[in-house]
């Protein structure tokens, strides 16, 4: 796929007002995708989850934009995998759980929903255990808590994996368990299908060098974990699913002690899409053991 170098200083706009679009964007599509770009005092980058302590910023790095063209990974489902893209796409799952599942407490949406996406991983995976850390759900309606999030990343990196374990197991069980491979999978799914309006984009894992990797600081309230930002880098092959549906699942592996795979993702502005159409998704996020 060709990624054009084209750099802007700027996102595209759009005006969200809810309603639902019967247009659906296909295909390949060339947009401006927001890359990680460093701290201009070129210190350490970081930012904060919740509220950053007086007189610090959010985040201390910045953005830069480059035109990237995305291909339509509809038709083309069965080519990839976790093992070797370090994403897949599941079809045809069937679910109990309905569109007001996810508008009720979390209690309600880990009792009626992560018990199918248990079964899923273990599954298409082959795992022997999957253990739930959190979810978010993300709505692009004006003053959403969690909107998507529309700049390249990696939710885990290679030291954060570790500590994602260590975290939430205690320690003689993490260490056992690290001694075998342990995935970090996150399970996308719609909300409001068909997706029509900032979809999510994902890289071949592949195509990403690790130099076009940078840890950021993840700073909690109780305790400090990383992520990735991502640098834009010539070869860099991004997809997207097209119109995703209500049974399907898009499988994101954010980090593989074994294999090493991991899945830079965005959510974009597809030029496409209705104005005033939105996207309404979860993810939940998951230790896969084995």
């Amino acid at each position: 796929m060709a990624t054009q170098t084209q750099t802007t200083t700027a996102p595209p706009t759009t005006t969200l007002t809810p309603h639902k679009t019967n247009h659906i964007p296909r295909g390949p599509v060339t947009v401006n995708l927001n890359f990680y770009a460093p701290p201009a005092d070129s210190s350490k980058p970081f930012n904060y989850v919740e509220q950053p302590p007086a007189g610090e910023p959010q985040r201390n790095f910045g953005d830069t934009w480059h035109s990237v063209t995305i291909n339509d990974l509809r038709g083309h489902e069965s080519e990839a995998t976790l093992d070797t893209h370090a994403f897949a796409a599941v079809q045809n799952v069937p679910s109990k759980a309905t569109r007001s599942t996810f508008d009720q407490s979390d209690e309600i949406i880990k009792e009626v929903y992560y018990p199918e996406v248990e079964q899923l991983l273990l599954q298409h995976t082959g795992a022997k255990r999957v253990l739930f850390f959190d979810h978010t759900i993300r709505l692009g309606t004006p003053g959403a808590k969690r909107a998507p999030v529309i700049k390249a990343h990696i939710d885990q990196t290679e030291i954060s994996g570790p500590q994602r374990v260590r975290f939430h197991l205690p320690p003689a069980e993490a260490e056992e368990a690290l001694k075998e491979r342990v995935r970090i999978i996150n399970v996308w799914r719609p909300l409001n299908p068909p997706i029509a309006a900032y979809p999510l984009a994902f890289a071949d894992s592949r195509s990403v060098p690790d130099e076009a990797l940078v840890g950021i600081e993840h700073r909690y309230p109780d305790r400090t974990g990383q992520t990735a930002g991502v640098k834009w880098t010539a070869g860099q092959e991004w997809w997207y699913w097209s119109g995703m549906e209500e049974g399907e699942r898009l499988l994101l592996e954010c980090w593989d002690s074994e294999k090493k795979r991991r899945v830079p993702h965005s959510a974009f502005v597809d030029p496409r899409s209705e104005e005033g159409a939105i996207r309404e998704s979860i993810e939940v996020r998951t230790l896969v053991f084995g």
